[in-house]
């Protein structure tokens, strides 16, 4: 399949030999690592670096990550991952990813992962909307405008 994802920004990734195993594939377990990657320059990108929300004492843990995986990839490619702000109310967020072959545009991957905000001392969950307003101002305006750019792909 080859249809051009609606998700507006993508992470570059190359596949390193040690990511294949003997059939010269992809490993299954490097493509989460691969959404982790993407989802860390996106959440950067976007102004809520991993870096300044632990500064603040918020931990993102993983709540859910499921993956479909949709063909193989091989040394010396390089994945587009894809990845977009799915849901957030605050306490939760969810990213949804796709990955693509660049040099065929085949789709490799889709997926999602889900994850909750957490004090860094206490390990206890917490609301964003109360305790760190502008971390959640800066997720909530980016969740309604990856929403108005998915309507206006479907259109």
């Amino acid at each position: 399949m080859k249809k051009q994802p609606s998700f507006p920004w993508w992470y570059p990734r190359k596949v390193q030999y040690y990511e294949t195993d003997k059939m010269s594939i992809v490993h299954h377990s490097n493509y989460v690592r691969w959404l982790e990657e993407a989802r860390l320059e996106y959440s950067a990108l976007h102004g809520v670096s991993y870096e300044r929300m632990e500064a603040e004492g918020i931990m993102m843990p993983v709540l859910e990550v499921r993956c479909r995986y949709r063909a193989p990839m091989r040394f010396g490619q390089t994945a587009q991952v894809y990845t977009r702000l799915a849901a957030f109310n605050g306490v939760r967020v969810k990213y949804e990813y796709e990955i693509h072959c660049l040099e065929t545009g085949e789709l490799v991957l889709q997926g999602y992962s889900c994850h909750c905000f957490v004090d860094a001392d206490s390990r206890r969950p917490l609301n964003l909307k109360t305790r760190h307003p502008e971390f959640y101002q800066l997720t909530a305006q980016l969740l309604e405008l990856e929403v108005g750019m998915e309507k206006e792909h479907n259109e």
